[in-house]
């Protein structure tokens, strides 16, 4: 059988990680390839992390209390986490037995079966984060550089931020400009690419999106302890969360619901929930709030009302991925920016969805079918 080597972000501690990678891979394997996901070691040594400077800036511009409030929530976090880290990660490595095929071996830039290349027919390098600078550490593998052109396929990578670094400008745009069939997930990185290389690259949704309700809900599991009251759900990956908690809890009592925070050691219930319990908590809550790509994302397929933060922490705006969504799917109104009353917090259309992933769906199709020349 025809097979396919799918090179995405790997571990077993994001809901959006594990879910688009199944997603993927249940789309390619819809076109009679058998699907391999290539587990990649990245290298330790970050020119583009940020520097200590940079550190101390952040914590010159925010006031006593609020550094103190953060150095204590840090400790208490920390040690609640090393805690739980174990269970969760078991949690979500269960998720992927039973959905996801690994390969059993590993890879690295520097270690690359000799015969991987002959092996499949196909690369396709996607989607997530793959090209963010910060997060891979600029490795060439996520590029499918080991591969002959003609086999490397990028489906929707996203660099999650808007600019590369100077130090990585070369290699990016050697790499990019290498790409068999290119696509990529947001109009920032549409600009980058066409910066670097000239090069047009249709803007393709998340493969998340391209599973249909039916089917994401057919792999739901319901928590065993799901409030049966009315709840708000929070998932924030940033340090949204802490900076919001009064806005939060402000509107949980205007409209008396319960509180559940999925990414919080803190609430150790929801925290230790896996992807597919995920899927059922965002199905279920009355309002969504969060700053996170993949939970806008199922929030859209699921139709619940949901709010976006923008993400804050230390590395640069990763809001570009959001932004496009939104676009996309004309719902710029469900920014936090945008929420002028309580009555808006509810007030969500989502008839025109339908109609906009048909077309996007059918889009990034067409693209896979023709990758696969």
């Amino acid at each position: 059988m025809k097979k396919i080597g799918l090179i995405t972000l790997n571990g077993y501690v994001n809901y959006g990680n594990r879910l688009q990678n199944y997603a993927l891979q249940e789309v390619l394997k819809s076109y009679n390839y058998e699907v391999d996901t290539i587990w990649v070691i990245i290298k330790k040594n970050n020119p583009s992390d940020f520097t200590f400077k940079d550190k101390v800036y952040t914590t010159l511009n925010r006031s006593p209390k609020e550094n103190y409030e953060k150095i204590i929530d840090k400790i208490k976090g920390k040690l609640i986490k090393n805690k739980l880290a174990k269970q969760r990660e078991e949690i979500f490595r269960e998720f992927s037995e039973q959905y996801i095929h690994e390969t059993p071996y590993k890879v690295s830039e520097e270690s690359i079966p000799k015969d991987m290349a002959d092996e499949y027919n196909y690369f396709v390098t996607g989607s997530d984060q793959v090209w963010n600078p910060f997060f891979r550490k600029g490795d060439s593998t996520y590029f499918l550089t080991f591969a002959p052109k003609e086999k490397r396929i990028a489906y929707a990578p996203s660099f999650g931020t808007d600019k590369v670094p100077n130090d990585l400008i070369e290699n990016y745009k050697s790499w990019i400009s290498d790409m068999g069939s290119l696509s990529v997930r947001e109009e920032a990185g549409a600009k980058i690419i066409k910066e670097l290389t000239g090069r047009d690259a249709p803007v393709l949704v998340d493969p998340t999106l391209l599973l249909t309700k039916e089917q994401w809900l057919s792999i739901a599991k319901q928590p065993s302890n799901k409030p049966k009251e009315q709840f708000l759900l929070t998932y924030f990956l940033g340090d949204t969360f802490n900076d919001s908690k009064n806005r939060v809890k402000e509107i949980a009592k205007q409209n008396n619901l319960k509180i559940v925070n999925l990414a919080q050691p803190k609430d150790k219930v929801p925290y230790l929930s896996g992807p597919s319990e995920f899927i059922d908590y965002i199905n279920s809550a009355e309002l969504f709030l969060t700053d996170s790509f993949h939970g806008a994302v199922f929030a859209t397929l699921l139709e619940t009302p949901f709010i976006v933060f923008n993400r804050s922490g230390k590395f640069p705006s990763m809001n570009s991925r959001i932004d496009t969504l939104l676009n996309t799917f004309k719902l710029k109104d469900r920014h936090i920016d945008k929420i002028d009353s309580n009555e808006d917090i509810f007030d969500v259309d989502y008839s025109h969805v339908p109609n906009i992933l048909e077309i996007e769906r059918r889009k990034a199709f067409q693209y896979i079918e023709e990758s696969l020349r």
